[in-house]
């Protein structure tokens, strides 16, 4: 873990208690910290359950701008802060 993966977890636990209860059911709350954990703990991206919270997030976030519960702008913020929860991917 770098410093850089944990200031991104903290953004995202930020997002979670400043908007959570309003924006993101308890379940998508769930889905989103599992994910950050999963990711942050992850030595690779082919770690076991790294690249499947990755996608599962990309879902979640997808679902949220389509039914306009997030703006496309907000939901990418946080696509990425949970994607910098993980290791670097190779472009």
């Amino acid at each position: 873990m770098t410093s850089e993966r944990a200031t991104a977890y903290g953004r995202i636990v930020a997002t979670i208690e400043d908007v959570g209860a309003t924006k993101l059911q308890p379940s998508e709350i769930d889905r989103l910290r599992q994910a950050a954990d999963t990711l942050l703990f992850s030595d690779t991206i082919d770690a076991p359950g790294a690249r499947e919270a990755l996608e599962d997030v990309e879902d979640l976030i997808t679902h949220l701008v389509d039914n306009d519960r997030w703006t496309e702008e907000r939901a990418q913020r946080l696509f990425d802060d949970v994607a910098q929860c993980g290791p670097v991917v190779a472009a």
